[in-house]
């Protein structure tokens, strides 16, 4: 059995036992991490997502977090008088060793999801405690800000009277032209 998973914005085919290297998911070496977004899934009846797999899931393990090899981004502007710039970087990567590849049941496995290798989301359970808690907190910091707001009109007071005498006076128009109108009258 197979499948195609999506991570870090590319796509890996993957089986059992397979070794992968990622973009960097956030996890110790030894811990167990579930993807989510899986586009298909082969074996003896093929099912291919639209445009993923609902409750399709793969498992794996943490063997390593590390460093990929040194880029060199070398960039020479041609008419600019020797232009050169040379600048280099390591991505961030992570080692995994494929564990299990579910096709159904991934979502009540209880193992932390990494979602296209942005770090773990907590299990399904959990996440709508989260919502329902930070939505509470934006409301308490809304009924703080209205005894500061009845403290801040005096301080306003005097700002506009600073405004009113720093701005220009407008710019006066131009009056109409009516020649062009009277012209219009003797034809």
């Amino acid at each position: 059995m197979f499948a195609v998973l999506k991570t870090g914005g590319k796509q890996y085919k993957v089986a059992s036992g397979d070794i992968l290297r990622v973009e960097k998911v956030t996890g110790n070496a030894g811990e167990t991490v579930q993807f989510n977004e899986i586009l298909m899934v082969g074996g003896d009846k093929p099912v291919i997502g639209a445009p993923s797999v609902a409750g399709a899931a793969v498992q794996a393990e943490i063997l390593e977090q590390g460093k990929g090899p040194k880029l060199i981004h070398y960039v020479k502007r041609r008419r600019k008088h020797s232009s050169q710039r040379k600048k280099g970087h390591r991505q961030q990567i992570t080692v995994l060793r494929v564990t299990d590849i579910l096709a159904k049941g991934g979502d009540k496995s209880g193992v932390a999801a990494a979602e296209n290798g942005r770090g773990f989301i907590p299990a399904a359970a959990d996440a709508p405690v989260a919502k329902k808690a930070a939505a509470k907190k934006p409301a308490a910091k809304k009924a703080d800000a209205k005894p500061a707001a009845a403290k801040k009109p005096a301080a306003k007071k005097a700002a506009p009277a600073k405004a009113a005498a720093e701005k220009k006076p407008a710019a006066k128009k131009a009056a109409p032209k009516k020649a062009a109108a009277k012209k219009a009258d003797d034809k």
